[in-house]
């Protein structure tokens, strides 16, 4: 078990997501092989603000479970040694998805996820994303590790 923190540069090494839909900018700590808590800073900038909505700014609520799938995604390539290994982590299913509070522009959302279950092609996952420690989406997830498609 290693408690570790990192930037965007080491983010974009173990996902495959890039802009506009990478949605982690920071680790703040990795416990390996059992939770992650990372940040999105949530910038009026972002592509989805022009539709999501015009005079009232909200993240939508799926791009609070992407963003919370994607800190899990680093959890897992972190604790199953997936880097470099050419291994996608693809969602499987989303359960129980609660939308507490909107998010809005110019704030820091707070992304933790935690395994429920880790298996080698198969992981269960707890979410939670929060703003100054208001939650403001819960959920559960699972994704399986597999090929990239060719």
């Amino acid at each position: 078990m290693s408690d570790t923190s990192f930037d965007v540069v080491e983010v974009l090494k173990r996902l495959p997501h890039r802009y506009p839909l990478l949605l982690v900018d920071r680790v703040k700590e990795i416990v390996v092989d059992e939770r992650i808590h990372a940040v999105k800073a949530v910038s009026f900038n972002e592509d989805f603000f022009q539709g999501h909505f015009p005079g009232a700014p909200i993240m939508p609520g799926v791009l609070q479970i992407e963003a919370l799938a994607q800190a899990a995604g680093v959890l897992a390539v972190e604790s199953l040694n997936l880097a470099g290994s050419g291994k996608l982590v693809y969602f499987l299913a989303i359960e129980n998805a609660k939308f507490r509070a909107p998010v809005t522009p110019g704030v820091l959302l707070d992304l933790k996820a935690e395994f429920v279950q880790k298996r080698a092609r198969v992981c269960k996952f707890a979410g939670e994303a929060s703003v100054d420690g208001k939650v403001t989406c819960e959920v559960g997830f699972t994704a399986m590790i597999a090929d990239a498609p060719e």
